[in-house]
């Protein structure tokens, strides 16, 4: 199990100007093409997100009220806790933030990959299959091993999720 902490990780403006990101785990291709993203940031007005032509986007509220997502073909409500999916070649634009900021957790995969699962989990075991990569929320245990509130644990093996916050889990494959 590789057990990362926010001391690993790093922060960039985002692709559009429009605010900043902190990435948490990014693993490329041969070519330095995205196949895994894994990164925070806050939405913090209405405006429009980022374009990642080829790229399947994941997003969850972690904090704030939510936002809704909106684009062609697509409206989306983006609450607390709730996972929701968009591709990432579309104009989407954030509405109805009533300027209140709203952390997120996003997951981007290329479009050729099967697409991750992303649930928020808590006091659950996990089976084996595809790769996870844990997110913690509070104070909880993966496999006994204590995590803190912003570390990322990624494992291949079963994992048992306990202890007072919940994950964000995601199970992805392909890579």
């Amino acid at each position: 199990m590789i057990h990362l902490t926010p001391a690993d990780y790093r922060t960039q403006p985002w692709k559009n100007g429009r605010g900043v990101t902190t990435e948490l785990l990014h693993l490329t291709d041969p070519a330095g093409r995205t196949l895994l993203r894994l990164s925070r940031a806050s939405v913090v007005e209405d405006g429009p997100f980022s374009l990642f032509p080829g790229i399947e986007r994941n997003l969850t509220v972690l904090t704030g009220a939510g936002f809704r997502l909106t684009g062609p073909g697509l409206d989306l409500r983006c609450d607390p806790l709730i996972p929701v999916a968009f591709p990432g070649d579309v104009e989407v634009l954030a509405t109805e933030t009533d300027g209140q900021p709203s952390d997120d957790f996003n997951v981007m995969t290329a479009s050729h990959l099967p697409r991750p699962k992303v649930i928020v989990a808590q006091n659950l075991s996990l089976p084996e299959g595809g790769k996870l990569a844990l997110y913690a929320l509070g104070l909880c245990r993966v496999n006994s091993k204590p995590a803190a509130a912003g570390d990322l644990l990624l494992t291949h093996q079963p994992a048992h999720l306990s202890g007072d916050g919940p994950m964000i889990a995601v199970r992805y494959f392909g890579l």
